[in-house]
């Protein structure tokens, strides 16, 4: 069987297993909640349409949002996520989060320094709050390194059917990578928490990127029965953050 073969046997029977994940959640009335960071072109995207690409469109949503408009600028930071979270038998997945502000909005000067710090603050009992008010919450950053940001940016606006996923961000994705980077490492070592840790995923490679992180989703919620036949989340391309992986080589520098 050739590698690709082997991605989509994989593939199809991490969906399957969603499925029946699914239906529990639904008979159970958990409310899961999972947010997907990371560079760009990391494959976010990606990642998140194998996840929801079989699963009940009634129960789940994926929530990528605008820049906010002047009222929501003027809101409290978190109000125009929180009438997003799934209520009891349903799945929210955001396609980039709360976290703009300790990334984008950092980087690209769109907040004040005040405004960053406020959110640092904020974060981690915003997220415990979710947790203790009943969440199944799981975030996830995505790493690549320069030089296959570089080739992902260049594929992407060549690609005519990828329109949508261009953006001016894309034009300084790679000039201010280092500020990313300072950014990113900022973020990961003061907003990772026993309630609500980072996953990190090294997602060169999309497709065992995509794979572990199903692998994750299941061994994190499923049941043992469920996961007789699910192979464990390979360490080398998906682990909890530690400060160490700023230094190691785990994280793209």
């Amino acid at each position: 069987m050739s590698k690709h073969q082997d991605y989509d046997a994989e593939l199809y029977d991490l969906q399957l297993a969603l499925i029946q994940l699914q239906k529990q959640a639904i008979h159970d009335n958990w409310k899961i909640l999972a947010i997907f960071e990371g560079r760009d072109a990391a494959g976010k995207d990606g990642a998140i349409a194998r996840i929801t690409e079989h699963l009940s469109k009634r129960v789940t949503r994926a929530i990528a949002l605008p820049k906010p408009t002047e009222r929501e600028a003027s809101q409290w930071y978190f109000q125009r996520y929180v009438k997003y979270l799934p209520a009891c038998g349903e799945a929210v997945i955001f396609n980039r989060s709360w976290y703009n502000r300790a990334g984008v909005e950092r980087v690209m000067g769109f907040c004040t320094a005040e405004q960053h710090e406020q959110f640092m603050r904020d974060v981690a009992p915003f997220e415990r709050s979710l947790v203790e008010n009943g969440f199944m919450f799981a975030k996830f950053w995505l790493d690549i390194d320069r030089e296959e940001e570089a080739v992902r940016l260049e594929a992407r606006r060549k690609d005519p059917l990828k329109a949508f996923k261009t953006s001016d961000m894309d034009a300084v994705a790679q000039a201010k990578w280092d500020d990313y980077t300072v950014a990113r490492d900022d973020m990961l070592a003061r907003t990772h928490s026993d309630a609500a840790p980072w996953i990190c995923v090294r997602a060169n490679h999309k497709k065992a990127a995509r794979l572990n992180v199903l692998r994750w989703l299941l061994h994190a919620a499923g049941s043992k029965k469920l996961l007789k036949t699910i192979r464990e989340p390979d360490p080398a391309v998906i682990f909890p953050f530690e400060h160490a992986a700023l230094e190691d080589g785990r994280l793209a520098k």
